[in-house]
């Protein structure tokens, strides 16, 4: 998983130092910043499973399940302003700020829910704050993906890609390969259908593949009740523009079976470390046995693990009050952690806190092709976010008309503007690699 970070900034003091001590410090004064970062409370199996973070045993451990679900962000913060403060004489942190992107990000919004004192500013990239929920919707891909027929193999995500790209590049005005309109996308898989519905190949997807695709990119509601109130899933837009190319983090290259392939996508694979360590705790337990929408005798078992799991909590107002700034960021052709899901929480926020009150200390940007970790994105998406937050928090300068710039050489370092959601960037004319070119448009708001 990706670890918690922290950074801390100093006020730029001169500490002097009782003349008969025989030992001096290294520093007479602290840095301009300290930074730390954490691991979640637990440390992965080196090389399990191969080239990946998938290591769920830490599961069966109570308070390890606790600190990855958020207790290890104040653990590591209160240690860490300990030892930050020994080391340089007492001195204590100005501002400090958090900032972590998918688990992590999860984390940075548990740091505003929960301790809205500590940290002045927060930035959570692609969170995955309905944890719990998440991990149901990585089973019920993997149940899907694994039945006879129904898994599209590489040659056939890539073809559907690059159909979805095709079909609704232009829909801002552009064909430069990214989706910015993903909600104005409408893409017919049936464009792609082999002829019968059979599978005949990787020209085309059979009809199995058609309907697991379809499935996985629509919303999924469970009728059972779980205690952190998250009553569903908004599904993966596969079918507007989400990055297929990135195998592990997508689909996978081979479908879900048991025992669990580790070429398997990240999201079936999280599902089997769940289920076997945090859910039932039988490393031997067959995870596709478990039916995330009928979970029998598992239901209460799933159902504390979202409490503990699914940092959902809208009430920003402690944070707020407190004079801390939120930066939230996802990309709009992510794979892993749905950005239909952080739109959906922001809304709740606006929803409780109020739009004018919410847009005086958070903003949210939906990045068009950027996705989970920008490896094979259309759009590799980078910005300084700590320094708009620190100039947010310290300055009270919010971010206006900032641009984000495509970090892959090979897209020629282009800008777009970074657009607060529900805006998305539409293109005006003149150089298409060049954010002037382009006005934040209004979308529909998502439900």
């Amino acid at each position: 998983m990706e670890p918690q970070g922290a950074d801390v900034r100093w006020r730029r003091l001169r500490r002097h130092h009782p003349r008969h001590r025989r030992e001096r410090p290294l520093r007479t004064r602290p840095p301009a910043h300290a930074t730390f970062a954490g691991d979640s409370g637990h440390q992965a199996t080196p090389g399990f499973p191969p080239s990946t973070t998938l290591d769920g045993s830490f599961g069966t451990d109570d308070e390890a399940v606790r600190n990855f679900a958020g207790d290890a962000v104040k653990k590591t913060r209160d240690a860490a302003r300990y030892l930050i403060g020994r080391r340089y004489g007492g001195a204590h942190p100005a501002h400090s700020y958090f900032a972590g992107g998918s688990s992590g990000g999860r984390e940075a919004l548990a740091a505003a829910q929960r301790w809205p004192a500590d940290f002045d500013g927060v930035i959570a990239a692609y969170p995955a704050f309905n944890a719990a929920s998440l991990d149901l919707f990585f089973g019920y891909e993997a149940r899907l993906l694994s039945r006879p027929g129904a898994f599209p193999g590489p040659a056939e995500q890539n073809l559907l890609h690059r159909s979805v790209i095709a079909a609704c590049d232009r829909g801002d005005g552009l064909a430069d390969g990214v989706v910015s309109h993903p909600d104005g996308c409408h893409f017919d898989p049936a464009t792609v259908r082999c002829p019968g519905g059979a599978d005949t190949g990787d020209t085309c997807l059979s009809d199995a593949q058609i309907d697991a695709v379809v499935r996985i990119s629509a919303p999924l509601s469970w009728t059972y009740p779980l205690r952190s109130g998250e009553s569903g899933y908004p599904g993966f837009p596969f079918l507007s523009g989400a990055t297929m190319t990135t195998a592990l983090l997508g689909m996978g290259t081979r479908a879900p079976a048991s025992p669990m392939p580790t070429t398997a996508g990240y999201g079936p694979q999280f599902w089997d470390q769940w289920v076997r360590y945090f859910v039932t705790r039988d490393p031997a337990y067959d995870s596709l046995t478990l039916d995330p929408r009928h979970p029998g005798r598992w239901q209460q078992r799933i159902s504390t693990l979202s409490a503990r799991q699914d940092v959902n909590d809208p009430d920003l107002r402690p944070f707020a009050r407190a004079g801390g700034k939120l930066l939230i960021l996802h990309g709009a052709a992510d794979e892993l952690v749905s950005p239909r899901a952080t739109a959906q929480y922001f809304e709740r926020v606006q929803q409780t806190v109020g739009r004018r009150a919410t847009d005086r200390f958070a903003r949210f940007y939906l990045v068009p092709g950027a996705n989970h970790v920008n490896v094979g994105a259309a759009f590799a998406a980078g910005w300084d976010s700590l320094t708009a937050l620190e100039n947010w928090a310290e300055h009270g300068t919010a971010p206006a008309h900032p641009v984000v710039t495509d970090v892959d050489p090979a897209h020629g370092h282009r800008t777009r503007p970074l657009c607060p959601y529900p805006t998305w960037p539409r293109y005006l004319g003149g150089d298409p690699d060049t954010a002037g070119s382009f006005t934040c448009q209004e979308q529909r708001r998502t439900s």
